[in-house]
């Protein structure tokens, strides 16, 4: 076999493992999209009644049990958000993984977490409100609805497949470099800082039929909703500044009252 032959071959070789490559990588991204999303799609429509909360045919033995239960589900959860958010625990992942894939890990670790609560979730006895009147039951279930849209259309304003680590995986398999998105003030983000928080907060409470299972799950995320806003203005502030500063100045947590 000559040498022109070989080099063909090799670069042949070099090409097909470039294919596999970046088609391993978009596959990875929308396998990773598929959890996370079919995650929050099964919390939201656990919210508003129409799928449970829990599947697990096992339950804890005691109230005790339950709530500690529970109660690290959502520590695993939100310990999996905090961690990964983090800048410097990045620059580590991406020592073992793509670049290009670290938003698709988190995205599917994080639906993995979300999957864990809502598969395992304990359920607790008891209601603690049920509203009978069919108009007051029709508004706050109208409520809960327009809270998951919000959430939506929020995600397509910052970019919703950026988020959720779509984009970054096509350009590497295009083959065009990634550039960061800009820190802009559109649309819902010129009155909130954390619209799809806000969302979520009117899609946890939102419901005409408060059993304490519910309860217990809404006081525990929103624990954390305000936990992981707290370390996620931290890591704004270190990438944009002053910039970020002035931002939170004039735009509200979740609405600007001026």
């Amino acid at each position: 076999m000559n040498t022109q032959t070989l080099n063909k071959e090799a670069t042949r070789a070099g090409a097909d493992k470039i294919l596999f490559s970046r088609g391993f990588a978009l596959s990875y991204a929308f396998f990773a999209y598929a959890v996370g999303a079919g995650a929050l799609f099964w919390f939201f429509f656990a919210a508003v009644g129409i799928a449970p909360y829990s599947l697990s045919t096992i339950e804890a033995s005691n109230l005790a049990s339950a709530l500690a239960i529970n109660a690290m589900l959502i520590l695993i959860f939100g310990t999996q958000h905090t961690i990964m958010a983090r800048k410097s625990f990045k620059g580590k992942l991406t020592r073992i993984i793509p670049v290009h894939l670290e938003r698709a890990t988190f995205v599917l670790a994080a639906g993995i977490c979300m999957g864990l609560i809502l598969w395992y979730w304990q359920p607790l006895h008891g209601n603690i409100w049920s509203i009978e009147n069919e108009i007051a039951r029709f508004v706050l279930l109208g409520f809960a609805f327009a809270a998951v849209g919000y959430v939506l259309i929020t995600s397509l304003v910052t970019n919703h497949f950026e988020l959720f680590g779509i984009r970054q995986a096509w350009l590497y398999a295009t083959g065009k470099p990634y550039t960061p998105l800009e820190f802009k003030r559109q649309w819902v983000y010129k009155y909130s800082r954390h619209p799809m928080m806000l969302g979520l907060l009117v899609v946890i409470w939102s419901t005409p039929d408060m059993s304490v299972t519910r309860l217990a799950l809404a006081v525990l995320l929103t624990i954390y909703l305000f936990i992981g806003i707290r370390f996620e203005e931290r890591s704004l502030i270190q990438e944009f500044g002053d910039k970020y500063r002035q931002y939170q100045k004039e735009v509200g947590m979740f609405f600007t009252l001026r």
